[in-house]
């Protein structure tokens, strides 16, 4: 069988062995016509030096990884000294034997080739004659130069790291940049297997992620960086003030080339120590901040997929199969958003949620505005989940705004569970008292008032405001008369004059000459239902626009 050609060389791929199947391929071979009768699918075994031999017994010069180069002379004329003398290049750990079928043999020997399947020795053979002097000159000068290479990028590796540590950069910056050096997925995980960051390198969340505890709890821990466990995963431990915290491991890549080599070890020692300085750097939990992230990215949307998103929360410990799903947004006032950060409001929350027993992810949408994703078992109703939460939160911040977006009964459908709640909240005034019973509010709540309360930026309901009321209020200023407040309790009455006239302590002539004097000033009708519905849009949009 003819060797394979070598897998190009990616100048940003990590640097790796120089293998029997490189050699091979080098001219300096090629021109003997090789030919690899035993040991094929060994020839990813890295090559160490060449060796050339003559000697009946060349494996006590050896210290293993050698190609070893003959010309025959020297093997042994009968299979039983032909099976020791395989036998001990294979136990020395030589890397593969070159004969040449020239001068003493011009086709392998039975005895050879028998001993060299039998202990998966890779044997080559070469038609035409080589120089085997030069032969190991190219190797070696390729071995140096990959070891000279492999240096180089080593030294990049800590530079890189180095870098990152001094800058200050956060747990998402390193993981980002071990997974671009290694080409590798790499996932950042705490002590109960939660993944709280995932950099996926050749693949999808769904795929690193799918069945993360499960797979990770297979993968045994250490002290040191190690690989192991089903998938092979190559992993490391990641410590904080002296006490290992969590781990980080890098995942396989699908390919045919070995899983790691000495560069990928490198790459998450490194990656190990500079999440160590960064958790040092950045005290805040990096739960909270996984959290935090991962709702984000749910709400906006940017995902790649569903399935990523799903992968990504099962991950982070939130059950979603046979779950229901609600969206809870709490505003807090600015008193309230500067507590310590060992007390913040999310972790408070995520601690009662956690005593209640509720399965939720809790995180900062923005300032002053933390999100809530519940997800409920299909059997259990909602509201006792969010009252029990509505009350931590108002135990918290009494003055804090707790707003509740519709189930969903899918993943996919949270975002918008999200945009209702915060649409609920942004419509809610600061003076709008809570409906009775409840310590929350959802989207029924959200009324003429609220509506105009969320579009009190637009321009265009401030125009409308002034158009219809404007020259009432200039005219009360001017001539200091109270008719907009004859024109609220009439409007509150529903066009009922003597109830009106009774809510603003007026008698009634006076009341009904000050609703002519309103209708001059305003060109209107008052006993018209639809003008009377336009004054009360106005005058309830000028109320929301004076709210503080």
């Amino acid at each position: 069988m003819r060797p394979p050609a070598p897998d190009d060389l990616d100048s940003s791929a990590p640097v790796r062995a120089v293998t029997v199947a490189d050699v091979l391929a080098l001219p300096v071979l090629t021109a003997g016509e090789p030919e690899v009768v035993t040991g094929v699918t060994h020839l990813d075994r890295p090559v160490r030096w060449a060796h050339i031999t003559e000697l009946t017994d060349p494996a006590s010069f050896l210290k293993g990884g050698e190609l070893v180069l003959t010309t025959g002379m020297p093997l042994p004329g009968d299979a039983a000294g032909v099976r020791r003398y395989v036998d001990e290049l294979a136990g020395v750990g030589a890397a593969a034997l070159v004969i040449e079928l020239v001068r003493r043999y011009h086709r392998p020997p039975e005895a050879l080739v028998d001993a060299c399947q039998a202990r998966g020795l890779p044997l080559i053979t070469l038609a035409r004659d080589v120089n085997f002097l030069e032969v190991t000159q190219v190797v070696h000068a390729l071995i140096l130069g990959n070891q000279a290479e492999a240096m180089r990028r080593t030294q990049r590796i800590h530079e890189a790291f180095t870098a990152l540590t001094l800058r200050g950069a956060g747990p998402e910056d390193v993981v980002r940049a071990a997974a671009e050096m290694s080409g590798r997925t790499v996932v950042l995980e705490n002590l109960v297997r939660q993944a709280l960051i995932c950099e996926p390198s050749g693949t999808t969340l769904e795929e690193a992620l799918t069945g993360w505890e499960q797979r990770s709890r297979a993968t045994p821990s250490g002290d040191r960086t190690r690989q192991g466990g089903p998938e092979g995963w190559l992993a490391a431990p990641v410590e904080y003030q002296g006490e290992r915290w969590g781990r980080v491991a890098m995942l396989p890549a699908r390919t045919t080339e070995p899983a790691f080599g000495p560069e990928h070890i490198i790459v998450l020692e490194r990656t190990a120590m500079a999440l160590t300085v960064a958790r040092l750097i950045h005290p805040a939990p990096w739960e909270r901040t996984a959290h935090r992230n991962a709702l984000r990215d749910l709400v906006e949307q940017r995902h790649h997929s569903p399935e990523d998103a799903r992968a990504r929360l099962v991950a982070l410990g939130l059950p979603t199969e046979n779950s229901r799903f609600l969206a809870v947004v709490v505003d807090l006032p600015a008193e309230d958003t500067t507590a310590n950060t060992t007390a913040t409001p999310e972790t408070r929350l995520s601690q009662e949620l956690r005593t209640a027993g509720i399965p939720a992810l809790v995180g900062e949408l923005a300032p002053g505005r933390v999100g809530v994703l519940l997800a409920l078992n299909a059997s259990r109703p909602w509201l006792p989940a969010v009252e029990r939460l509505s009350s931590a939160v108002l135990d918290l911040a009494p003055h804090a705004l707790v707003s509740v977006g519709s189930e969903a009964d899918d993943l996919t459908d949270a975002p918008r569970s999200f945009h209702e709640a915060a649409r609920v909240a942004d419509a809610t005034p600061p003076d709008q008292p809570l409906p009775a019973g409840r310590s929350f509010r959802e989207l029924s709540d959200v009324g003429l008032r609220c509506l105009l309360y969320a579009l009190r930026e637009d321009t265009r309901i401030q125009e409308y405001a002034e158009r219809q009321l404007g020259r009432l209020l200039d005219h009360d200023t001017r001539h200091g008369t109270d008719l907009l407040p004859t024109l609220r309790h009439y409007l509150e009455a529903a066009g009922n004059k003597t109830n009106a006239a009774r809510r603003g302590g007026l008698s009634r002539e006076t009341f009904y000459q000050r609703l002519r004097t309103i209708e001059r000033v305003l060109d209107c009708d008052l006993e018209s239902g639809e003008q009377r519905t336009e004054l009360h849009v106005a005058l309830t949009a000028m109320d929301v626009l004076r709210v503080r």
